[in-house]
């Protein structure tokens, strides 16, 4: 199974593509789609749509993990990132890529087994887990992979399941 992580913003896209078989994880790429400030918002999701497009025809995954949207005070950041996030859920729907949506806890506890786990713990065990010799940067990437290693110990029991004939 091939998995993009994708983790949301308008700035800063953070994507991570892992392909995961028999419980071991291969970094296909991994990266960044960002826009210039200053640059009028339409064009820049605009930009983040066409990059995310070439990155699924690219690599070709098989599900698109992406992080749930949720903001606490700054709720015009929040409405643009949302804006950039519908951008790149409509990238994954006219490829015909699955999508599965993870809140940070779920993540946190995926990855580290701990859901309210530091920032760093999760990026020494982003490195660990998929043998990287150091710590992608920036951190928006980092957390892409982190979603993409979510995805692959969320859905791998329901994906073996439905694989071999089982039911929801």
């Amino acid at each position: 199974m091939v998995i993009l992580g994708i983790d949301p913003g308008y700035a800063i896209v953070g994507y991570g593509v892992v392909a995961y078989n028999a419980n071991r994880f291969n970094v296909l790429e991994y990266g960044a789609v960002t826009t210039e400030a200053g640059v009028k918002f339409s064009s820049r999701i605009s930009e983040i749509y066409d990059d995310i497009c070439k990155i699924i025809l690219r690599t070709k995954p098989d599900a698109l993990s992406i992080e749930k949207l949720f903001f606490n005070t700054n709720t015009t950041t929040a409405i643009d990132v949302a804006q950039a996030r519908g951008v790149i859920l409509l990238a994954a729907v006219k490829h015909g890529i699955p999508i599965f949506e993870y809140t940070p806890l779920q993540v946190k506890s995926a990855v580290t087994g701990y859901g309210r786990a530091e920032k760093k713990q999760v990026m020494d065990m982003i490195k660990s887990i998929l043998r990287l010799e150091r710590i992608p940067k920036p951190d928006d990437t980092a957390d892409a992979l982190a979603l993409a290693v979510c995805h692959a110990h969320s859905a791998g029991s329901l994906y073996g399941m439905l694989n071999s004939g089982g039911s929801i």
